[in-house]
């Protein structure tokens, strides 16, 4: 774990995230990003954007291929709704030796070195804890630690973003904190090609009957208002696959029991051609 000293106090950073995937293939919310973190004169500072859209549709992923394109080192901070302003800046924990050690969260570890912070599910968070981020997410780009007694300015590197589920408020943000997260980026589901792309991208080793399948249950969905995601999408693959090298069988049935499996029974009526509800609000 690497350490550095600001103002006399030794301080523990956090490690990055390593990226193996390719994340760049949502062109449209990753230009809206990456324009958002650019400089325009010595004067400027990048804007904080909120990514917002439902659960499994890549708002993640944007901010990590965006981390890729820049080759920033990213942090990723999951935020819920317990979640306390020492957790988001520097937490005490006690070291080897029996004395206090000040370890650096995701978000400030970001900070020092220059990197992506991605701060995911932000609407869980409290006001309290959001509060403790003001004044790094405005023109002061400062964070200030009191259980350490420090002040931390950012690095001139520093991009942070925030993902918002549509479903998953905890809090009502504070508009003082809105105002700082700045512009809103909507993030939809994928259109056909690029859901293809990802799939393969993320599941090369399968056929293409079974890609076509699964792209064509996924548009369904998003046309009758379901909320089954390419992140369902990826996962029924993946274990379809699974469940033949396994057992065997034939493909059809295979993908039929991971649909169930993974989205349950409105997720086989689809497949089956049966469904007839009226969407997420008509179950």
């Amino acid at each position: 774990m690497e350490k550095i000293n600001i103002d006399g106090q030794e301080i523990f950073l956090s490690e990055p995230e390593e990226i193996t995937m390719d994340f760049t293939l949502r062109g449209e919310p990753l230009r809206q990003l990456l324009a958002a973190w650019v400089l325009v004169s010595d004067n400027d500072f990048p804007l904080h954007p909120r990514l917002v859209g439902k659960p499994g549709t890549g708002k993640t992923s944007v901010g990590m291929a965006a981390s890729k394109m820049l080759n920033l080192p990213l942090y990723i901070f999951q935020a819920t709704q317990d979640t306390r302003p020492e957790d988001l800046i520097i937490t005490p924990v006690i070291g080897d030796n029996g004395k206090i050690k000040y370890v650096a969260s995701p978000v400030v570890s970001a900070v020092i070195k220059g990197g992506v912070c991605i701060l995911d599910e932000g609407n869980r968070m409290s006001e309290k804890s959001w509060a403790s981020l003001a004044s790094l997410l405005d023109h002061r780009r400062t964070v200030y630690s009191i259980i350490a007694g420090i002040k931390i300015k950012s690095h001139p590197n520093f991009r942070f973003c925030t993902t918002m589920n549509e479903d998953a408020s905890t809090f009502d943000i504070p508009e003082y904190i809105e105002s700082r997260l700045q512009p809103v980026i909507h993030i939809d589901f994928p259109f056909v090609e690029e859901e293809i792309q990802i799939l393969k991208t993320n599941v090369p080793y399968a056929e293409e009957d079974l890609i076509m399948n699964l792209v064509n249950f996924l548009q369904n969905s998003h046309h009758m208002n379901l909320p089954f995601s390419i992140r369902d999408g990826i996962n029924i693959a993946r274990y379809t696959k699974k469940w033949l090298a396994k057992n065997g069988g034939d493909p059809k049935q295979a993908f039929e029991k991971s649909v169930y499996m993974i989205c349950g029974d409105i997720g086989l009526s689809i497949v089956k051609g049966e469904y007839k509800g009226n969407g997420i609000f008509g179950f």
